[in-house]
């Protein structure tokens, strides 16, 4: 099956190449004056990592892969100096290249690694999960989390180029997968419905990597990202709709020291926001019960414990969305139409928070 390219426009455009042997693309995304390429991959992918580094080897650059920890732990100050002191040991200069292979936590990483290392290398990255392809590998958002709050830290750093080898959905843990699917789940609410129908037809197969109807669903989800990063790199309006359930999902994996599957919090975090939409008199109740059945068809949490809102209510606090001491969260006015809620009293806040509480 060939491979499909979306193209993300804007001051520096590249290619989202989805399919099945598109590994074999690297070099041409890296082009002829590099010559060492660091290869940061989830230590817990050597089985993808090796390949990546054989391609590179093959067609004359020089690969040093990397390893970093899997998951969030990736994304520490700690492991960012690390990398950028194996840049300096390796001689990693301004003409040469970073390959980001893993999932969203290490694309970020990766992606971030690039930016601030000479003030800004090539980046190409090769994410591994559901959730690296639909989100976090496009887009050029880089970032790594502090203690006081997740992608607090970062830069905008388009890549040269994102591959989506879909074989390596295969490789994934179910749960993992299905936190990935939040993010494609997103997509359709705020942009794209034709992805909720393909999930209400086939739950099943939707929360399945052999799925009738996964490819279809990851290139829907990656053009809805890439249309609103072509429009709004910096996330200066537009691009905000994609942080759509991030409000109070951030806060939850806070809360949990992330711990928490990112995907499982913006699941819980959509409904929170239909329901402020639905007591603000924006949404009607139908599609607010929408996003329950939806998430829950795929096996996507939907609720949250109920003692936890003064600690969710601190860290909705430094939202990135936030603008000085008011608080906006992305809501819907209706399927497909996202807008904004903002400085919502906390008394109404508090009132959505009970409609989701377990």
């Amino acid at each position: 099956m060939s491979a499909t390219r979306i193209t993300v426009r804007g001051e520096s455009p590249y290619e989202v190449v989805i399919g099945t042997g598109v590994l074999e693309e690297l070099p041409g995304l890296l082009g002829e004056k590099v010559r060492t390429v660091a290869v940061v991959h989830d230590e817990a992918l050597p089985e993808i990592a090796g390949p990546v580094c054989k391609a590179l080897e093959e067609a004359g650059y020089t690969a040093c892969p990397l390893p970093v920890p899997s998951g969030e732990a990736a994304k520490e100050i700690g492991v960012l100096a690390g990398l950028w002191s194996d840049f300096a040991r390796l001689g990693v200069t301004r003409s040469d290249a970073v390959v980001g292979v893993g999932g969203g936590a290490t694309t970020d990483l990766a992606g971030f690694a690039a930016a601030s290392w000479l003030r800004g290398v090539r980046a190409v990255l090769v994410p591994t999960t559901l959730l690296g392809m639909v989100d976090a590998a496009v887009g050029g958002k880089t970032g790594i989390n502090i203690a006081e709050g997740k992608n607090l830290v970062g830069a905008f750093h388009p890549p040269s180029g994102v591959l989506c080898e879909l074989s390596a959905l295969a490789t994934m843990p179910h749960q993992d997968y299905i936190s990935g699917l939040a993010e494609v789940i997103k997509a359709g609410f705020i942009a794209d419905p034709k992805i909720l129908e393909l999930v209400e037809a086939d739950p099943a197969g939707a929360a399945s990597p052999t799925g009738t109807h996964t490819r279809e669903l990851v290139e829907r989800a990656v053009r809805v990202k890439a249309e609103v990063v072509s429009a709004d790199l910096r996330e200066s309006g537009l691009r905000e709709i994609l942080n759509y359930g991030h409000t109070l999902g951030h806060a939850i994996e806070k809360a949990e020291d992330y711990r928490f599957r990112h995907g499982h919090a913006v699941a819980i975090g959509m409904v929170y926001a239909a329901e402020l939409a639905r007591l603000t008199g924006r949404l009607d109740a139908a599609t607010v019960e929408r996003h329950r059945t939806v998430l829950t068809s795929v096996g996507l949490p939907t609720g949250y414990r109920a003692d936890a809102w003064p600690a969710l209510r601190e860290g909705m606090r430094v939202d990135k969305k936030a603008r000085g001491a008011t608080l906006r969260l992305v809501v819907l006015d209706g399927l497909a139409r996202p807008g904004r809620l903002e400085g919502p009293a906390d008394e109404l806040l508090a009132a959505a928070y009970k409609e989701i509480a377990e």
